[in-house]
């Protein structure tokens, strides 16, 4: 397996990198090598003390509850919130970054790991990086080209890029610090995680687990980038023992009896690419792994075992990565419900006994409660509608899965709620002080599973298992009519003690914005209908809003600079959502990528320019000449390698070129010079000639022309 090469790193080069704990500069020991926090600039001290004038970290603190102190913005003068200043963004694709503000300096993140650094108060640039982020990468990056944002740690920041790399910038002036090779590869794995900063290392995990990805969290050093430790989400290949060396060889030899088939020849999935919270408590790094790779167990004979440490929490030891424990969410994930929502750190009264807890509301639609230090299940009840299980195991947290569920048992199509883009997802929930109550951004997004017969792994494009064919929906009005009637989303209040809904406030459609709490009882949320929003933490009444004009997916942060309080949101539409799901994404309305970080206080005075006009296209395809053949193939083709970026049924949600519109569906040559010589590489359209040959790209054409053709009908019939 190849290794991570980065500044100071490759002493180890002779011992294997599937020895799960790490180490001093070689592998195996068991013991991390030693690293000195920071003493100065942001420390660990200054995270924890969660002064309520800054937003040092991801979550504000490491509790990851999002909640800040602040209250001179409340619920009796939130009216007169305006506008402060604003700062248009260079990057048109999904702005999912929650900004920092240190000693007066605002720091975002934005699509393709750019960063700016912007005076707090007056929204002067200071300075600006740009990671050069190969466009190419999009070929492996499931979700857009989006980042979730920063770490702030001594005098430096740490932004890890989608193409696999952590960089520590300079503080003062962006300049690069060092830079490392974050990931085992930079074929299969990218990253869009924020990193954690604590114990002097730097956290971060990666995606890729559509990919033929192994998933995996590691620690570098703050000062020099050397890999202190990583954890292995997934068992390695037998043949090199599951990973028998190091701290976390039992940690191994335990989850490879729940794993069946080779699976490690696709990696196995769990990737660690969102949720990762430090507790100071115990010491001890939790974090949520992704699904298990592929999706469709019976793709590589997976069998029925739990598939550990897939769509898990996991704790580790901070200082060496050793295994601690791990609650396993969704067993034999098959639905792509993973565990990488944020984790929520809290004390409360379970019970009648105060516990240290650990919160977390995941894609399969339970909101589970586990003690924080040991990892034992207190409870979990569904915080949305879900048909995978018929309920939970009161006392192991066991899920009791529907067996129709199982599709790849029962060969028929399975119609999920939540599916897989969660009930909950990485768009992050906060916890108010003031009322006890958790602000969870839901959604309800149903989705078809259905086993792909005879599937084979190839050298590019998801690798799932699935038939995303036959289950695309279809060019009908009353199909399409009920598929927009239960796609929904709400802003929903849960009291994590009672594990009951307080309130909850309807919205137009899912994939809204994140949640920020403020002791002002006030809760801000972005949604996808173009409006951010400030309701009453305690009842849910919407006190203000403030047309974006654009979808806002990303978190807001509040801050405050000589005496006044802030509130910074990224706009900017996109995400899987928008990219996937174009035949219900407008159910919010039109929606529009104008990415821009938007910044408020009591009595601004900044206005936004006019918003330009929604351009209207009208379809106007050319005849259908293929044949009924050739329309099966593409429309299996279509469904593996083309809808995670041009959407269900050929149906853009406008991020990227609707291909119904697009001028390479006109010819057999254009198409084959876009799908297969990769004339369009340098945009993100690799070519796919590992996968498919000129006949396959000819298919894909006759498909997408069948299809633009079904709903130019179904429009001129309006």
């Amino acid at each position: 397996m190849r290794m991570r090469l980065g500044l100071a790193i490759v002493v180890a080069l002779a011992l294997p990198l599937a020895a799960c704990g790490k180490m001093t500069g070689e592998k195996g020991g068991g013991e991390a090598a030693a690293v000195t926090p920071p003493t100065t600039g942001v420390t660990d001290a200054l995270i924890e003390a969660a002064a309520g004038n800054e937003w040092l970290t991801y979550g504000r603190t490491y509790s990851e509850q999002r909640d800040s102190p602040l209250d001179q913005i409340d619920d009796k003068n939130v009216g007169k919130l305006s506008l402060a200043w604003y700062a248009d963004l260079d990057t048109a694709r999904g702005q999912e970054g929650t900004p920092l503000m240190h000693n007066g300096v605002l720091y975002v993140t934005t699509a393709w790991s750019k960063v700016f650094a912007y005076d707090a108060k007056t929204g002067a640039l200071k300075w600006s990086y740009d990671p050069q982020v190969p466009r190419e990468t999009l070929v492996r990056a499931c979700c857009d080209a989006v980042n979730r944002g920063a770490a702030l740690y001594g005098d430096k920041l740490y932004v890890a890029t989608l193409d696999g790399r952590l960089v520590a910038l300079n503080q003062s002036d962006g300049k690069v610090a060092w830079s490392v090779v974050a990931v085992p590869d930079q074929e299969s794995y990218t990253i869009t995680g924020a990193p954690r900063a604590a114990k002097g290392l730097i956290l971060i995990g990666s995606g890729g687990a559509e990919y033929k990805a192994r998933g995996s969290i590691s620690a570098f050093d703050w000062k020099t980038g050397r890999e202190v430790w990583t954890f292995h989400t997934v068992p390695g290949n037998p043949a090199d023992g599951f990973d028998k060396e190091g701290p976390n060889a039992k940690a191994m030899e335990d989850a490879a009896k729940t794993w069946g088939g080779e699976w490690w020849k696709l990696g196995g999935g769990g990737t660690v690419w969102d949720a990762i919270t430090y507790d100071p408590t115990t010491n001890l790094v939790l974090f949520g792994t992704g699904n298990a790779e592929p999706w469709n167990p019976n793709a590589v004979d997976r069998g029925d075992g739990d598939a550990l440490y897939t769509a898990s929490i996991v704790a580790v030891d901070a200082d060496t990565g050793a295994y601690r424990w791990h609650f396993q969410e969704t067993p034999e994930d098959r639905w792509d419900f993973d565990s990488d929502a944020q984790i929520m750190l809290a004390d409360l009264e379970i019970g009648g006994k105060m516990r240290h807890v650990a919160l977390h509301a995941p894609k399969n639609g339970y909101f589970y409660v586990l003690d924080a230090k040991t990892g034992q299940f207190l409870n979990a009840k569904p915080f949305a509608t879900q048909n995978w299980t018929t309920g939970i195991d009161p006392k192991t947290g066991k899920p009791k899965i529907n067996p129709d569920a199982r599709y790849e048992k029962t060969g028929k199509a399975f119609i999920s709620l939540p599916g897989a883009m969660g009930a909950h997802t990485w768009q992050a929930m906060s916890m108010s002080d003031k009322t006890g109550l958790v602000y969870i951004p839901t959604n309800q997004v149903a989705q078809a599973y259905l086993a792909q017969k005879d599937w084979k792994p190839t050298a590019i494009g998801y690798q799932i298992g699935l038939d995303g064919g036959k289950t695309s929906l279809p060019a009908d009005k009353a199909a399409r009519a009920a598929a927009r009637a239960m796609t929904t989303g709400a802003l929903l209040a849960w009291d994590p003690v009672k594990q009951a809904k307080a309130w909850s406030v309807e919205l137009k459609g899912p994939w809204n914005g994140g949640t920020l709490a403020t002791a002002g009882n006030l809760v801000f949320q972005g949604n996808a209908a173009s409006q951010f929003v400030a309701y009453s933490a305690d009842k849910g009444t919407k006190l203000w809003s403030f047309p974006a004009q654009t979808g806002i997916v990303a978190a807001p942060i509040t801050y405050s600079i000589d005496g006044e309080q802030y509130v910074a949101v990224l706009a900017g539409w996109g995400g899987v959502y928008d990219l996937v799901a174009g035949a219900v994404a407008d159910k919010s309305g039109p929606t529009r990528n104008i990415s821009r970080l938007l910044v408020f206080k009591l009595g601004g005075t900044a206005k936004l320019p006019a918003a330009p006009p929604m351009a209207k296209r009208v379809l106007d395809p050319p005849p259908f000449t293929g044949t009924a053949e050739q329309v099966a193939l593409g429309s299996d083709l279509y469904g593996r390698y083309c809808i995670v970026c041009h959407g269900d049924g050929a149906i853009s949600g406008g991020l990227v070129p609707d291909l119904r519109h697009s001028p390479t569906i006109d010819s057999p040559d254009a198409i084959k010079a876009v799908v297969l010589e990769g004339a369009l590489q340098h945009n993100g359209m690799v070519s796919f000639a590992k996968a498919l040959t000129p006949a396959d790209a000819e298919a894909i054409r006759q498909y997408i022309i069948k299809r633009a053709n079904e709903d130019k009908a179904l429009e001129d019939s309006k």
